[in-house]
Protein backbone atom coordinates (compact mmCIF):
# COMPACT_ATOMS: atom_id res chain seq x y z
CA UNK A 1 0.00 0.00 0.00
CA UNK A 2 1.46 3.37 -1.01
CA UNK A 3 1.35 6.40 1.28
CA UNK A 4 -1.18 8.11 -0.96
CA UNK A 5 -3.65 5.29 -0.21
CA UNK A 6 -3.03 5.34 3.54
CA UNK A 7 -5.14 7.14 6.12
CA UNK A 8 -3.66 10.42 7.37
CA UNK A 9 -4.43 11.33 10.98
CA UNK A 10 -4.36 14.53 13.04
CA UNK A 11 -4.10 13.81 16.79
CA UNK A 12 -5.27 16.44 19.25
CA UNK A 13 -4.47 15.86 22.94
CA UNK A 14 -2.84 18.14 25.50
CA UNK A 15 -0.68 15.36 26.99
CA UNK A 16 2.57 14.68 25.11
CA UNK A 17 2.87 11.16 26.53
CA UNK A 18 -0.63 10.30 25.33
CA UNK A 19 0.11 11.65 21.85
CA UNK A 20 3.30 9.59 21.72
CA UNK A 21 1.33 6.48 22.65
CA UNK A 22 -1.27 7.22 19.97
CA UNK A 23 1.49 7.56 17.40
CA UNK A 24 3.00 4.20 18.28
CA UNK A 25 -0.38 2.49 18.30
CA UNK A 26 -1.62 3.94 15.01
CA UNK A 27 1.66 3.80 13.11
CA UNK A 28 1.79 0.05 13.74
CA UNK A 29 -1.18 -0.33 11.39
CA UNK A 30 -0.26 -0.81 7.73
CA UNK A 31 -3.20 1.26 6.50
CA UNK A 32 -2.30 4.40 8.48
CA UNK A 33 0.14 6.87 6.97
CA UNK A 34 1.12 10.36 8.09
CA UNK A 35 0.33 11.24 11.71
CA UNK A 36 0.47 14.84 12.93
CA UNK A 37 -0.23 15.86 16.52
CA UNK A 38 -1.33 19.03 18.30
CA UNK A 39 -1.67 19.96 21.96
CA UNK A 40 -4.50 22.50 21.75
CA UNK A 41 -7.84 22.83 20.04
CA UNK A 42 -7.13 26.42 19.03
CA UNK A 43 -4.59 25.18 16.48
CA UNK A 44 -6.78 22.59 14.80
CA UNK A 45 -8.48 24.62 12.06
CA UNK A 46 -5.21 26.06 10.73
CA UNK A 47 -3.51 22.66 10.72
CA UNK A 48 -6.53 20.94 9.23
CA UNK A 49 -6.63 23.44 6.38
CA UNK A 50 -2.96 22.84 5.59
CA UNK A 51 -2.88 19.05 6.04
CA UNK A 52 -6.41 17.95 5.07
CA UNK A 53 -6.16 14.77 7.21
CA UNK A 54 -8.57 11.91 6.62
CA UNK A 55 -9.43 11.62 10.32
CA UNK A 56 -9.01 13.92 13.33
CA UNK A 57 -8.62 12.01 16.61
CA UNK A 58 -9.70 14.39 19.38
CA UNK A 59 -9.57 14.37 23.16
CA UNK A 60 -12.35 16.25 24.97
CA UNK A 61 -10.69 17.46 28.17
CA UNK A 62 -8.15 20.07 27.09
CA UNK A 63 -7.28 23.57 28.32
CA UNK A 64 -8.61 26.52 26.37
CA UNK A 65 -11.67 26.00 24.18
CA UNK A 66 -11.71 22.24 24.85
CA UNK A 67 -12.63 19.35 22.61
CA UNK A 68 -16.35 19.91 22.11
CA UNK A 69 -15.94 23.53 21.05
CA UNK A 70 -13.03 22.54 18.80
CA UNK A 71 -15.24 20.00 17.04
CA UNK A 72 -17.99 22.56 16.57
CA UNK A 73 -15.60 25.16 15.14
CA UNK A 74 -13.89 22.67 12.85
CA UNK A 75 -17.17 21.36 11.44
CA UNK A 76 -18.38 24.91 10.91
CA UNK A 77 -15.17 25.63 8.98
CA UNK A 78 -15.10 22.33 7.10
CA UNK A 79 -18.32 20.33 7.11
CA UNK A 80 -16.60 17.28 5.61
CA UNK A 81 -14.13 16.86 8.51
CA UNK A 82 -14.25 13.41 10.11
CA UNK A 83 -13.66 13.56 13.86
CA UNK A 84 -13.16 10.60 16.18
CA UNK A 85 -13.36 11.38 19.89
CA UNK A 86 -10.95 9.30 21.99
CA UNK A 87 -11.65 10.25 25.60
CA UNK A 88 -11.32 9.03 29.17
CA UNK A 89 -15.01 9.96 29.58
CA UNK A 90 -17.15 6.92 28.84
CA UNK A 91 -20.49 8.28 30.08
CA UNK A 92 -23.45 8.51 27.70
CA UNK A 93 -23.84 12.28 28.04
CA UNK A 94 -20.34 12.86 26.64
CA UNK A 95 -21.01 10.55 23.70
CA UNK A 96 -24.25 12.40 22.97
CA UNK A 97 -22.60 15.81 23.20
CA UNK A 98 -19.71 14.81 20.97
CA UNK A 99 -21.97 13.37 18.29
CA UNK A 100 -24.25 16.42 18.48
CA UNK A 101 -21.18 18.62 17.96
CA UNK A 102 -20.43 16.74 14.74
CA UNK A 103 -18.10 13.89 15.67
CA UNK A 104 -18.36 10.75 13.55
CA UNK A 105 -17.27 8.37 16.29
CA UNK A 106 -16.45 7.90 19.96
CA UNK A 107 -14.03 5.51 21.64
CA UNK A 108 -13.08 5.32 25.31
CA UNK A 109 -9.43 5.48 26.30
CA UNK A 110 -10.18 2.44 28.46
CA UNK A 111 -10.86 0.36 25.36
CA UNK A 112 -8.45 -2.09 23.77
CA UNK A 113 -5.83 -0.55 21.50
CA UNK A 114 -7.17 -2.25 18.38
CA UNK A 115 -10.57 -0.57 18.88
CA UNK A 116 -9.04 2.86 18.21
CA UNK A 117 -7.36 1.64 15.03
CA UNK A 118 -10.59 0.02 13.85
CA UNK A 119 -12.52 3.22 14.58
CA UNK A 120 -10.08 5.31 12.53
CA UNK A 121 -10.47 2.94 9.59
CA UNK A 122 -14.28 2.91 9.79
CA UNK A 123 -14.58 6.69 10.04
CA UNK A 124 -12.07 7.26 7.23
CA UNK A 125 -14.35 5.39 4.82
CA UNK A 126 -17.29 7.56 5.83
CA UNK A 127 -19.11 5.43 8.40
CA UNK A 128 -20.03 6.06 12.04
CA UNK A 129 -18.25 4.24 14.88
CA UNK A 130 -19.30 4.20 18.53
CA UNK A 131 -17.70 1.62 20.77
CA UNK A 132 -20.21 -1.15 21.50
CA UNK A 133 -19.94 -0.81 25.28
CA UNK A 134 -20.72 2.90 25.05
CA UNK A 135 -23.79 2.20 22.91
CA UNK A 136 -25.09 -0.15 25.61
CA UNK A 137 -24.52 2.46 28.32
CA UNK A 138 -26.40 5.05 26.27
CA UNK A 139 -29.41 2.77 26.02
CA UNK A 140 -29.34 1.93 29.73
CA UNK A 141 -29.27 5.60 30.71
CA UNK A 142 -32.59 6.53 29.14
CA UNK A 143 -34.83 5.64 32.11
CA UNK A 144 -36.20 7.17 35.30
CA UNK A 145 -34.43 10.11 36.87
CA UNK A 146 -31.65 9.93 34.31
CA UNK A 147 -34.13 10.80 31.56
CA UNK A 148 -35.27 13.87 33.49
CA UNK A 149 -31.73 15.11 34.04
CA UNK A 150 -30.72 14.34 30.48
CA UNK A 151 -33.56 16.56 29.29
CA UNK A 152 -32.40 19.34 31.60
CA UNK A 153 -28.80 19.09 30.40
CA UNK A 154 -29.93 19.06 26.77
CA UNK A 155 -31.47 22.49 27.39
CA UNK A 156 -27.98 23.91 27.90
CA UNK A 157 -26.25 25.61 24.99
CA UNK A 158 -22.83 24.14 24.05
CA UNK A 159 -20.78 26.69 25.99
CA UNK A 160 -23.17 26.45 28.94
CA UNK A 161 -22.52 22.71 29.06
CA UNK A 162 -18.76 23.29 29.15
CA UNK A 163 -19.19 25.76 32.03
CA UNK A 164 -21.60 23.40 33.81
CA UNK A 165 -19.00 20.60 33.79
CA UNK A 166 -16.41 22.85 35.44
CA UNK A 167 -18.83 24.30 38.00
CA UNK A 168 -19.96 20.79 38.89
CA UNK A 169 -16.35 19.91 39.66
CA UNK A 170 -16.23 22.70 42.21
CA UNK A 171 -14.60 25.47 40.19
CA UNK A 172 -15.46 29.08 41.00
CA UNK A 173 -16.55 31.53 38.30
CA UNK A 174 -13.03 33.01 38.37
CA UNK A 175 -11.50 29.57 37.79
CA UNK A 176 -13.96 28.82 35.00
CA UNK A 177 -13.10 32.12 33.33
CA UNK A 178 -9.39 31.28 33.47
CA UNK A 179 -9.87 27.70 32.23
CA UNK A 180 -12.09 28.65 29.27
CA UNK A 181 -10.33 31.93 28.45
CA UNK A 182 -13.36 34.14 28.99
CA UNK A 183 -14.07 37.20 31.12
CA UNK A 184 -15.15 36.79 34.74
CA UNK A 185 -18.48 38.54 34.14
CA UNK A 186 -19.21 36.19 31.24
CA UNK A 187 -18.47 33.16 33.43
CA UNK A 188 -20.63 34.55 36.23
CA UNK A 189 -23.50 35.12 33.80
CA UNK A 190 -23.20 31.53 32.56
CA UNK A 191 -23.27 30.37 36.19
CA UNK A 192 -26.55 32.18 36.77
CA UNK A 193 -28.12 31.03 33.50
CA UNK A 194 -27.20 27.39 34.08
CA UNK A 195 -28.65 27.33 37.60
CA UNK A 196 -31.85 28.92 36.32
CA UNK A 197 -32.20 26.39 33.51
CA UNK A 198 -31.57 23.44 35.83
CA UNK A 199 -33.72 24.93 38.61
CA UNK A 200 -30.98 24.72 41.25
CA UNK A 201 -29.39 27.31 43.51
CA UNK A 202 -26.05 25.87 44.55
CA UNK A 203 -22.84 24.31 43.20
CA UNK A 204 -23.60 21.23 45.29
CA UNK A 205 -26.83 20.66 43.38
CA UNK A 206 -24.96 21.03 40.08
CA UNK A 207 -22.45 18.46 41.29
CA UNK A 208 -25.26 16.09 42.26
CA UNK A 209 -26.78 16.24 38.78
CA UNK A 210 -23.37 15.70 37.22
CA UNK A 211 -22.75 12.66 39.44
CA UNK A 212 -26.13 11.12 38.63
CA UNK A 213 -25.39 11.50 34.93
CA UNK A 214 -21.90 10.08 35.38
CA UNK A 215 -20.20 13.29 34.23
CA UNK A 216 -18.20 13.31 37.44
CA UNK A 217 -17.53 10.45 39.81
CA UNK A 218 -18.82 10.46 43.42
Amino acid sequence: MTDINKISVLLVDDHAVVRAGFRILLSSQSYIGKITDLARGELVIQEYEQLQPDVVVMDLSMPGIGGLETIRRLLKHSASAKVLVYSIHDEAIYVERAMDAGAKGYVSKNSAAEVLAEAVSVIARGDIFIEQQLLSEQQDSQTGQLTEYHAAIESLAPKEFDVFCLLARGMTAHEVASQLHMGYKTAANYNTQIKQKLNVSSAAELANIAMILGIIKP
